[in-house]
């Protein structure tokens, strides 16, 4: 059986636009410019052929990766959680690291999704999973690389 592969509703987006894109766009570019450098004659001394091949072989290896992560996604819509009051795949969590008292804000998404910069976390990343199945008022443990880290859960969003 195939593994599921959690995601947002916007991460699924993301991938169509860039399979739509890498098909519609880069593929065809990459074929002219293997057609141009093979027009140059000698292609055992061709780099822009090599180049271009390496290109064309990443590109249909994406082509092919994201077609089979949508084949197996499991499309989460965060809004749709009705009656949860714990963090779960998909929702914003607010915590305090109670050693600092610093608060940040995450979202917690699928592993395509995970952009520290936007706030994004992987569902499978150390710290999501010690939120996963808190409420508010809950602590989350997380072992880090600098010792173990404490979150008291303040809000939990499902949007």
């Amino acid at each position: 059986m195939l593994k599921q592969i959690p995601m947002t509703i916007k991460g699924a987006e993301q991938l169509k636009e860039e399979l739509q894109r890498l098909k519609s766009v880069d593929r065809p570019n990459i074929i002219q410019a293997i057609s141009e450098a093979r027009a140059q004659g000698d292609l055992s001394e061709n780099a822009e052929y090599e180049s271009a091949k390496e290109r064309q072989s990443f590109i249909e290896g994406r082509i092919a990766e994201i077609e089979a992560k949508l084949s197996t996604a499991m499309v989460i819509d965060p809004s749709s959680i009705v009656g949860e009051s714990e963090c779960v795949f998909g929702s914003t969590v607010e915590v305090q690291d109670l050693d600092t008292e610093d608060i940040f804000t995450y979202q917690i998404v699928g592993d395509d999704e995970a952009d520290i910069k936007q706030k994004k976390i992987s569902i499978n990343s150390p710290i999501a999973k010690a939120f996963i199945g808190k409420a508010i008022g809950d602590v989350a443990e997380v072992n880090t690389p600098g010792g173990a880290k404490s979150y008291e859960i303040l809000n939990i969003k499902y949007v």
